[in-house]
């Protein structure tokens, strides 16, 4: 078949009408696209903006410079192709990008600076004094009635509904400060002369040189040191023997209400300990110097039942001499 050049200009034009019409045709929904993600994208612009003005107060300009600001568009040399509708997309996320994340650096900077500031003035404001209650200062009546599950009669308080054992203090009892003597010159001078060993055991050591000051009827010393050693090494193999001796320290110095809290509270910690079985036979004693008959006959039915070998060995005289004179049933 045979065409004209008139035919063939035709076919040609029709021809291309037909493909601007395809491209029309597919740019509508690209175009739709780039329009809802341009709504987007204002809508995320705003609303740093916003947020800008609520981090940067008096940031228009007017009060200071601002440190975020939009980038500068460049300008296209000539002959180069304008910049299509993605790209500036996609230069304006990374604006968005750019603010957003020096926003959160300034977040951050600015409440570090305030935990700063706080942490000063707390630490500037005067504190009140605190009057902390000593621990165990409870009297050996009430710890007493916890061993034996209700109260006693005692020559000085009258019987009194027994009530729900209470469960022993876990610290030590806090006693009130030693008053050494006076300190003149030769009993500071005794003092002195008291050796305090030096061998590997540091804990051992403090246990030992109390009980040289007690031994030397140093009485208010060896509390001291004791109670330094008690506290610097309360789970010491030799924790049993310091308490105890701590509450002799105190019944030999004329204290025995003192004492007995010691002794009780040695008998309580561990009842298996090296010296509780003395300590509870010691609380009796206490008990008789006070004068607690009713107590003291307690102590002394625990004693011979919970330490039966111990009453009729070792500790058999010192038993038997705190019975009598006391009317125990």
């Amino acid at each position: 078949m045979n065409f004209t050049p008139r035919a063939m200009r035709i076919t040609r034009w029709l021809a291309t009408a037909a493909s601007m019409a395809v491209l029309v045709g597919g740019a509508g929904p690209v175009l739709a696209q780039d329009s809802n993600t341009n709504a987007r994208l204002s809508k995320v612009e705003s609303e740093v903006r916003a947020l800008q003005r609520k981090v940067f107060p008096g940031g228009d300009g007017r009060a200071f410079e601002p440190q975020i600001t939009a980038p500068a568009t460049p300008t296209p040399l000539p002959g180069q192709p304008a910049s299509t509708p993605v790209t500036d997309l996609l230069n304006r996320m990374g604006a968005v990008e750019t603010q957003m994340a020096q926003l959160t650096a300034q977040v951050e900077q600015n409440t570090n600076r305030i935990a700063q500031l706080e942490a000063k003035l707390a630490a500037a404001m005067p504190q009140p004094p605190v009057e902390a209650a000593p621990a165990g200062a409870a009297a050996p009546q009430a710890n007493l009635d916890a061993m034996t599950g209700g109260a006693a009669t005692s020559p000085s308080r009258p019987a009194a509904t027994p009530s729900r054992p209470v469960t022993p203090p876990a610290t030590s009892p806090a006693a009130p400060p030693a008053r050494p003597a006076a300190a003149s010159s030769a009993r500071v001078e005794a003092v002195r002369a008291i050796a305090k060993p030096q061998t590997s055991d540091a804990g051992d050591d403090e246990y030992s040189y109390g009980y040289r000051l007690w031994e030397a009827k140093f009485y208010p010393e060896a509390q001291q040191q004791l109670k330094l050693f008690l506290t610097k090494y309360p789970r010491h193999a030799r924790a049993s023997w310091g308490r105890n001796l701590l509450g002799r320290a105190y019944l030999d110095d004329g204290n025995p209400s003192e004492a007995a809290k010691w002794f009780l509270q040695n008998f309580q910690t561990d009842k298996r300990g090296d010296r509780a079985a003395d300590s509870l036979l010691y609380l009796a004693v206490s008990m008789k110097q006070l004068k607690d008959t009713k107590r003291a006959c307690i102590a002394l039915a625990e004693f011979s039942e919970t330490y039966p070998a111990e009453s009729a060995g070792r500790l058999a005289s010192l038993y038997n001499s705190t019975r009598s004179g006391l009317s125990c049933s």
